[in-house]
């Protein structure tokens, strides 16, 4: 199951797995049926190190790499959806940009306090008419000159945003322009929370992922100041694309999490559930679904590894995360649905767990971009082809 992990890497992984099953697993079916936000156990996860796991120590965080996120984000899945989403979004969507483009000055007043657990994090970058078209931001941003450097005016509205309403710091992507090209001018921007005219709207009521916050972000009027800006102005889309190609590493992983969840779940039950005197494990209607659950997670893990390790490595890896996104969210609604399959009745209320491995596994195919949108990627990366 390891394939050799390096041994820092084989130690968080034991870490994680005894935390949360000594301190997380006994409440997660408490928060999920309230649809609470398990303020506390975030914050503990930050004083243990794991909001900053790939963020250099120098910039608060653990110093290790992106293998190691992908074991910590599996390992949260297998306990909990929500909380590896609320990692996922926190660590490779608002921790990322600033590591990528942040001056050393925004990463020691910003991105300090998202990896060492101080301030979560949130990433504003789909609206109401713009997800996988980020280039349709309707969100704009102008700028206001000043005697203490300007600052920026950002209007419009964002949605589906993970930790919205608990978020301490934003990055919001928003319109400044439009290119000589005739194409619209993104940037990036730091948005605290705490920003004049920054509210939260509709907090949306969901299929699964019940703890993890999804919602509106308004800005009506809001300014930040000059040097909230992050990278270069009309540098935001090629950011935003290079983030999203490290967040598809973090959800392939909540995927695989999820399938292992539901798997481990599917041959308990299979091997204690007796029908016509013996467990219904013995027979291969249910023998050989959990097979090829087992075998698709194995390979699932594998391909979201490789994209770590490309990543880890400085390489190319924006098609390997598309493809470790794609097959991994895909498994996991396979897994999840036969895992289901095989508790039978039980497995539709919601006394067992399964049911819910099935919910939450269905984002996984949406977030990041979409099966379609993966599809898309991996196929113009092998052809060499854009669409007109």
């Amino acid at each position: 199951m390891d394939l050799d992990l390096p041994s820092e890497h084989s130690l968080l992984r034991d870490t994680i797995r005894d935390v949360l099953a000594r301190e997380v697993a006994p409440l997660v079916e408490e928060h999920e049926r309230a649809h609470r936000f398990p303020a506390q156990i975030v914050r503990r996860l930050g004083e243990l190190g794991w909001l900053g796991i790939p963020v250099p120590e120098e910039w608060g965080g653990a110093g290790m790499d992106s293998l190691a996120l992908a074991v910590a984000i599996e390992e949260i899945a297998a306990v909990w959806g929500s909380l590896a989403l609320i990692v996922a979004a926190h660590t490779s969507l608002a921790c990322g940009p600033l590591l990528i483009a942040g001056t050393p000055e925004q990463k020691r007043r910003f991105l300090v306090p998202l990896a060492s657990g101080a301030v979560l994090g949130g990433y504003g970058l789909t609206e109401p008419g713009a997800g996988s078209d980020a280039g349709g931001t309707r969100t704009t941003a102008r700028f206001e000159p000043g005697p203490d450097g300007g600052r920026w005016i950002i209007s419009g509205t964002k949605r589906f945003i993970t930790n919205a309403g608990q978020a301490g710091t934003y990055i919001v992507a928003a319109r400044t322009g439009t290119t000589p090209d005739g194409k619209p001018e993104i940037s990036a921007f730091i948005v605290p929370a705490d920003s004049p005219g920054f509210r939260i709207g509709r907090i949306e009521d969901k299929l699964g992922l019940h703890a993890s916050p999804t919602g509106e972000l308004v800005f009506e009027e809001t300014p930040v100041p000059a040097d909230h800006l992050l990278g270069e102005r009309g540098g935001g889309f090629r950011l935003f694309l290079q983030v999203l190609d490290g967040g598809r590493i973090g959800i392939g992983a909540l995927a695989v999490g999820l399938a292992r969840a539901a798997f481990e779940a599917a041959v308990a039950y299979a091997r204690t559930r007796e029908q016509f005197g013996r467990p219904i494990g013995t027979f291969q209607g249910v023998a050989f679904p959990i097979a090829d659950m087992a075998t698709e997670i194995e390979a699932a893990r594998a391909l979201v590894w490789r994209a770590a390790w490309l990543k880890d490595r400085g390489r190319d890896f924006g098609l390997a995360a598309a493809q470790a996104k794609l097959f991994a969210s895909e498994v996991s609604s396979r897994v999840t649905n036969a895992a289901l399959q095989i508790h039978g009745g039980y497995g539709y209320v919601t006394d067992y767990p399964v049911e819910r491995y099935l919910r939450d596994a269905k984002l996984t195919e949406i977030g990041e971009g979409t099966s379609q949108i993966q599809r898309l990627v991996i196929a113009r990366r092998i052809l060499g082809l854009r669409a007109t």
